[in-house]
């Protein structure tokens, strides 16, 4: 199984932990630390990172052209897009939907996703593809994981300050990933000198360097 297979099942048991958490199910109906969640949205959308990564193994990518990660990060609607635009509409949405659910029910779809995940991934070739439904197009299965492993990072920080509990600590490689992702896409946004001046001068740091 490659490094970045283990990564993601090892931080979607992370996320399933935090799920799990009392303080997210006595949360559940608040409004989230994210602009038109609940907690219970913002869990089901943590939750849907690794029901997707079942769906994904299930899919028809015949047809689609392939990218790769920081593609997938330019093309992205939502990426710095407005909260109220369509496709940050319909994110939301979706995770009010499955929210409905309940907090037992979205546990027991992560946890189910992430069992099956165990079971079907060491499995896979070199080959495997990945990809959202709704994406125009596909990439390596690695690839796909690793825009997970990013959702899953940010969203665990998400519910957690939600719900009034510590942000999960993630295993340093899962961290070096989401980290990895963050730092192209920030300094291909603001540019390579803000980046380092934010990590190492805070003195002359930006005052905004976010990736997303």
């Amino acid at each position: 199984m490659t490094p970045i297979r283990k990564q993601y099942l090892t931080a979607a048991g992370t996320a399933v932990a935090l799920l799990s958490e009392h303080a997210v199910e006595a949360s559940w109906e608040a409004d989230s630390a994210l602009e038109g969640f609940t907690v219970g949205g913002l869990a089901a959308h943590l939750g849907g990172q690794i029901v997707s990564g079942v769906e994904a193994l299930e899919a028809d990518y015949g047809g689609k052209d392939a990218v790769g990660v920081l593609e997938h990060f330019a093309r992205a609607a939502w990426r710095g897009g407005d909260i109220g635009n369509e496709y940050n509409t319909a994110i939301r949405e979706g995770g009010e939907a499955s929210a409905r659910a309940g907090h037992a029910g979205v546990v027991a779809a992560a946890a189910g996703a992430l069992k099956t995940l165990h079971e079907r991934v060491p499995g896979l070739g070199d080959d495997a593809v990945g990809g959202g439904s709704r994406w125009p197009y596909v990439m390596t299965f690695d690839d796909y994981l690793v825009t997970r492993i990013l959702e899953i990072v940010v969203h665990a920080d998400d519910l957690a300050v939600s719900a009034g509990v510590a942000t999960p600590e993630f295993d340093p490689d899962v961290l070096d990933t989401a980290v990895w992702v963050l730092g192209r896409l920030a300094a291909a946004r603001h540019g390579q000198a803000a980046l380092v001046r934010a990590l190492s001068r805070s003195e002359r740091a930006p005052a905004d360097i976010s990736a997303l």
